[in-house]
């Protein structure tokens, strides 16, 4: 059984897919351990307790300096011994210390199709904005390793989605979740608890 420990900070929907996929058997294998957000009173944390899951607050605002919340963070997660970290709307670089840790252990989902419009800055809204600012015709989304820098770490999975015309970013934002996010996310879960995701070289492996 796959201990998943699910970080989140917002309306928690990335998360309720995963709870979905977990309680319709599309994830097996799978405990859902906790879910630990960095601000308080977020949807994220009531979709955990209305399905049992343990919350978490680790309130970034309450400490002096990052360094301080990066040690309780870490404390934090280090006591809950997760077998997997998912990032799904916590928008803060990972410690080191952590990401150096759980090597491989660590997953994120991005809305955009890395190398593409991703990196420092890249996140919420923004990377929709700049999709159709910049006029292309495909986005998606993408599941990926974390490591020390912002999204580059080794990609599991992707899944692109058409920009349509009269797509606003809000639209746009959406359909990327609904028709990516909320399929490759679940799925890479499962195939990481049953051992069909490997990395070799820095790439990832997956065994469909």
């Amino acid at each position: 059984m796959l201990r998943v420990g699910i970080l989140a900070a917002g309306g928690g929907t990335n998360l309720q897919a995963i709870i979905d996929a977990v309680e319709s058997g599309k994830i097996t294998d799978v405990e859902l351990s906790f879910v630990l957000s960095n601000k308080p009173g977020v949807r994220a944390l009531e979709r955990a307790r209305a399905h049992g899951i343990k919350d978490i607050v680790v309130d970034m605002k309450s400490f002096a300096d990052r360094e301080d919340f990066n040690q309780k963070l870490s404390e934090t997660i280090d006591a809950e011994n997760p077998d997997l970290i998912v990032l799904a709307g916590m928008m803060i670089m990972m410690p080191a210390e952590l990401v150096r840790k759980y090597h491989n252990r660590i997953i994120n989902v991005h809305p955009a199709l890395i190398p593409a419009f991703c990196g420092k800055g890249f996140y919420g809204l923004k990377p929709h904005e700049a999709v159709l600012k910049s006029g292309v015709k495909v986005t998606g989304a993408t599941v990926h390793f974390v490591d020390e820098v912002y999204d580059h770490g080794a990609i599991i999975m992707q899944k692109a989605v058409y920009v349509q015309n009269g797509d606003t970013p809000e639209v746009l934002q959406h359909r990327v979740m609904e028709e990516a996010e909320w399929q490759i996310l679940p799925r890479t879960i499962d195939l990481i608890a049953h051992g069909r995701v490997t990395v070799k070289d820095g790439i990832a492996i997956v065994e469909e």
